[in-house]
């Protein structure tokens, strides 16, 4: 088994044993990206896909988030799961490619309605004078594709975060965490511990 494929196994065990053990949202995760100056936001997302490429998530692209990832894709994913063990965290650090057309298409086709119209009516990270104001945009846009489907708005899409190191921390007694990180060095995937 290679390296990689181990690396995404292992999260896929955790993340299902995160699910069975209560966690309130398994797949939540914070996304940390900078931009042009360097100064460093982050927020949390849910993960929709995992393959053998990377993480993907879905946003609006003219969002701060998207923006700048669009213009510095180097960005970090981080879960947490308090429901299991002593608490597990995975780090993944990487890079954001945006997803193609058609799978953001199919994706969005699987929201509910009302999600599908929230991603017209939001102007995502922009100024809201009242949350009238967002209603009304909603009714709008309810009035817009009455009675036909709801297309994919162009500037909401996806990025998959193709990663090159994956570590895993495990919560132990007295700050003796265990800390195993898959990372590629030289071109190919390695793995090591390292100390708490």
């Amino acid at each position: 088994m290679s390296l990689h494929f181990e690396a995404f196994s292992h999260f896929r065990e955790l993340i299902e044993r995160a699910r069975l053990a209560g966690e309130p949202e398994p797949t939540a995760m914070t996304v940390a990206s900078a931009g042009p100056d360097g100064r460093v936001s982050a927020r949390t997302v849910l993960l929709k896909e995992l393959d053998g490429r990377g993480f993907v998530f879905y946003t609006n692209h003219q969002s701060r988030k998207g923006r700048q990832l669009l213009a510095q894709p180097q960005c970090a994913l981080l879960f947490l799961w308090k429901a299991l063990d002593q608490m597990v965290q995975v780090k993944i650090e990487g890079r954001a490619e945006p997803v193609t057309h058609a799978e953001a298409d199919a994706y969005f086709a699987s929201r509910p309605r009302p999600s599908q119209i929230g991603a017209w009516a939001s102007k995502q990270s922009e100024t809201l004078s009242g949350r009238e104001e967002l209603l009304a945009r909603v009714r709008e846009f309810e009035q817009r594709f009455d009675g036909q489907d709801v297309p994919r708005p162009p500037h909401w899409s996806g990025f998959r975060v193709v990663p090159d190191l994956i570590e895993f921390w495990y919560g132990r007694d007295y700050r003796l965490h265990e800390r195993l990180r898959y990372e590629i060095k030289g071109g190919e995937w390695r793995k090591r511990m390292l100390y708490p």
